[in-house]
């Protein structure tokens, strides 16, 4: 079976994401901007999840569409939270970059699916 590349890397996003909103949340006292990452963050994977079963290719196109909106929100609470000193340079670029890969990674998929 072929390795579902996005499915693994918007897991893997998950996972450093509610690792984050435990240390925000925990360390920083960050209740709110944290919550909003929390829930975009993981509700990427989600979604890929859900489009794995999708009933058409609408369907699939559909939900990948939403991922990708999710992933464009979590990109703007990543930079808000690196731009109010939540987030630490290093942290931020790391994050940076998997998201950007992960919009990268979602606008492909949906492109070729559209044009098949």
């Amino acid at each position: 079976m072929k390795e579902n590349v996005v499915k693994n890397k918007s897991f893997a996003f998950a996972l450093r994401i509610v690792k984050l909103y435990q240390f925000l949340t925990e360390s920083k006292k960050e209740y709110v901007l944290s919550k909003q990452l929390l829930r975009s963050g993981t509700a990427i994977g989600a979604l890929v999840r859900e489009a794995e079963h999708a009933e058409s290719k609408a369907d699939f196109i559909h939900k990948l569409s939403i991922a990708l909106k999710e992933a464009n929100e979590t990109e703007y609470w990543i930079e808000l939270l690196q731009q109010s000193a939540y987030l630490n340079d290093n942290d931020f670029e790391t994050l940076f970059n998997e998201i950007t890969e992960l919009l990268r990674l979602l606008i492909s998929i949906i492109k070729s699916s559209k044009n098949n």
